[in-house]
């Protein structure tokens, strides 16, 4: 089984800064320790000052290290702040998309639970408008899948809670490229096209009856058969 790159290999700072942060978080560096100098750890990683100062670069801006004035470098122990990442790199096997596409089946249901709840009528037009141009892009022989993320997102704006709506779209990243390939395994199927618009169609009805478990049902499905979609095209 073989799966295409979603992103650029790990690149040097990359590998360093994770292999810093690695050494914080198992506490062989503690709050407070002094991280060796530019030097020493460019010695110690077989890798150029520069790397090495880009890579306690995104450490300090994550708040995991400080400078402190004609001291150094520290650790600083906070860890409540930290901005999440993850690491696209490490998603090159169908596996680790399919645990991405778990954890965005988790945050879907939900958004299409509130979304019913709480939708207005402009934001049913919005919904509609959005699932139209899904259709429209694939009959001009395009793949919608930026229209799909455009559909998804309208719902979670519907909810009138931001935090979905930037929550949906961080994760959403990590499976544009994925979600290519399973739009072209389903352009030569007609038949998987068809069940995709229709799991769409039953989302968008459940949100505009305002049937709060009934949206999040039909998300859940709606997961669970990209899911499905995702494995199958990579068989």
């Amino acid at each position: 089984m073989s799966f295409p790159k979603l992103s650029s290999p790990p690149t040097l700072t990359d590998t360093v800064a994770k292999r810093l942060l690695a050494e914080i978080q198992e506490g062989r560096a503690q709050p407070g320790d002094k991280l060796p100098t530019e030097t020493a750890l460019a010695e110690q990683f077989g890798v150029s000052r520069t790397v090495i100062r880009e890579a306690v670069s995104r450490l300090r801006q994550d708040g995991i290290v400080e400078a402190r004035q004609g001291s150094g470098v520290f650790v600083t122990g906070a860890t409540g702040n930290r901005a999440l990442r993850i690491d696209a790199a490490e998603l090159r096997s169908l596996d680790a998309v399919l645990h991405i596409v778990e954890l965005r089946r988790a945050l879907e249901t939900e958004i299409a639970a509130q979304a019913a709840a709480r939708r207005k009528k402009r934001d049913m037009a919005a919904i509609d408008a959005a699932l139209a141009a899904i259709s429209e892009a694939v009959a001009a022989g395009g793949d919608g899948v930026q229209e799909d993320v455009a559909f998804h997102r309208s719902i979670a704006h519907a909810t009138g809670n931001p935090y979905f709506l930037t929550t949906l779209t961080f994760v959403s990243q990590f499976l544009v490229a994925a979600t290519r390939i399973t739009r072209g395994n389903e352009a030569r199927h007609a038949d998987q096209m068809r069940a995709v618009l229709q799991e769409h169609a039953a989302i968008v009805e459940a949100i505009r009856g305002q049937d709060v478990e009934g949206a999040r049902e039909a998300a859940r499905v709606h997961m669970i058969n990209a899911a499905k979609r995702l494995s199958l095209a990579h068989r």
